[in-house]
């Protein structure tokens, strides 16, 4: 178990971790993971249907819900501490003892495949480009589709294959149940005697992650279909997360190169706020989701392979190009030239502050601190506070020539007209940036002929155009 307990919290906060993740989905039966934690957070328990449950909850004003991503799944829950006595016996049964009925797994199921496409191949060409890329740098790969699954994948899929599942691989060696909060102290041996009696027995064991293809060149992909900008993702796996020394430098200078929803970045400075390019350029060195409307990422999504990203969108048709040259140059900048002392400390100091900012409550609290159990470290917001101030610049630029690079990358593209981009990318031809009015500055505008041309070695073999309907289907 994980404990925060807090005397002064009125909530109290559950955070029921599992140690399978998409990786662990069988082959044809992609998404089957995501399925089984659906039903477990949203398909009620074996004495109330889904409905009573939320009638249950509301007045309590609690809830249960779920995450799942490729090594772990998570069921999360919270509520007052006046209701927990109600509240508890709820998500305890709905974890241990799932309704599992026909019904909510056809529902689920049905939104899992609304979800890929309708959601994803239909309107959220943000998610569309980062899953093409993600697809891209992982095929054969454990980590090689989506974790909501495939579409034949959910098709193909029996509410048996879910007990089935549930049973072998949601068992009590897999669980860490979080806990914190205002909890009272015998809740803690409550939750651990009916989660180690109730889970099946069975083992835990990770499946073996091959190493990653590294990107030969840049790899571009281009799903074409009408929509009113462009997304670009772009990217190469690592071999750093965050049990190693060099991670701590990396997350220096990416917070430079372009920290999430932040002017403190390059990119976004250089591509939005001098050129008005766009809404957001960011980049990242281990995979991000954001958490709801805040700026910062979600815990419990913790993996043992992660990759280096940049975002840029949305771009307007006309500047995309540009846009992904921007991107590469400055990377490239980056690791070439490293970062001026300047920008090392003001960042450094940046990163010290800001990284305070990333638990500012105790249920994100309770995710870093299962997650930094997960990488094998004591406590990754406290590694934080402790390394970043005796991090040197030479540190940090050793570690961003060892581990970044912009040669080698996957370029995902979500564009109107494909063929004609990647043509353009081959020929090898200036793509200048268009403004719609005049009095930019000379300095910028120098800028910019530096970055029309700056060499992009597409590999014609790797590089693509594919429709959205080619994507998530198998």
């Amino acid at each position: 178990m994980t404990l925060l307990p807090s005397k002064n919290s009125p909530i109290v906060y559950f955070r029921i971790l599992f140690k399978v993740g998409s990786q662990d989905d069988p082959a044809g039966k992609e998404g089957l993971t995501a399925l089984t934690a659906a039903l477990l957070a949203q398909g009620g328990t074996r004495s109330l249907t889904y409905s009573e449950v939320l009638e249950t909850l509301y007045p309590m004003a609690a809830r249960i819900d779920y995450q799942a991503d490729k090594e772990v799944v998570v069921v999360t829950g919270q509520c007052h501490r006046d209701h927990l006595d109600r509240y508890y016996p709820i998500l305890r049964d709905a974890v241990l003892k799932p309704r599992f009925d026909p019904a909510d797994f056809s529902r689920l199921r049905d939104e899992a495949v609304n979800t890929l496409v309708n959601g994803l191949r239909g309107n959220d060409d943000e998610n569309l480009g980062k899953w093409t890329l993600q697809l891209a740098l992982y095929p054969g790969h454990p980590y090689g589709h989506v974790d909501a699954g495939t579409v034949q994948g959910l098709k193909a899929m029996t509410l048996a294959d879910v007990q089935s599942h549930y049973r072998q691989r949601f068992t009590r060696d897999a669980v860490d149940v979080g806990l914190a909060g205002g909890y009272p102290p015998d809740l803690v041996e409550r939750v651990k005697q009916d989660f180690t009696t109730t889970l099946p027995e069975g083992k835990s064991a990770q499946p073996p992650l091959p190493v990653p293809r590294m990107p030969e060149g840049i790899e571009v992909v281009i799903v074409s279909k009408p929509c009113i900008a462009t997304a670009i993702s772009a990217g190469f796996p690592t071999d750093v997360t965050r049990r190693d020394d060099d991670w701590y430098a990396l997350l220096v200078a990416n917070s430079y190169l372009g920290e999430h929803r932040t002017f403190n970045g390059v990119l976004m400075n250089e591509l939005r706020g001098k050129r008005g390019l766009n809404y957001g350029d960011y980049s990242y060195i281990e995979n991000f989701i954001q958490d709801g409307g805040s700026t910062f990422p979600v815990p419990n999504i913790p993996r043992r392979q992660q990759y280096f990203s940049f975002w840029l969108r949305p771009i307007p048709h006309s500047n995309a190009l540009f846009g992904l040259r921007s991107g590469l140059y400055y990377l490239d900048k980056l690791v070439s030239e490293g970062i001026p002392e300047e920008g090392f400390q003001q960042t450094r100091s940046f990163l010290l502050t800001y990284s305070k900012l990333w638990a500012q409550n105790l249920d994100q609290r309770l995710g870093y601190l299962q997650d930094s159990k997960f990488y094998g470290i004591s406590d990754y917001l406290g590694e934080v506070q402790k390394r970043l101030p005796t991090l040197t610049k030479a540190q940090m630029d050793a570690a961003v020539r060892k581990h970044l690079q912009s040669k080698n990358l996957v370029v995902a593209l979500i564009t109107q007209d494909g063929a004609a981009s990647l043509e353009a990318l081959r020929s090898g031809k200036p793509t200048p940036i268009h403004y719609e009015s005049a009095g930019t500055p000379p300095e910028i505008l120098a800028a910019d002929k530096l970055i029309q041309k700056f060499p992009v070695a597409v590999n014609p073999a790797r590089s693509r155009v594919i429709t959205p309907d080619e994507l998530f289907e198998h």
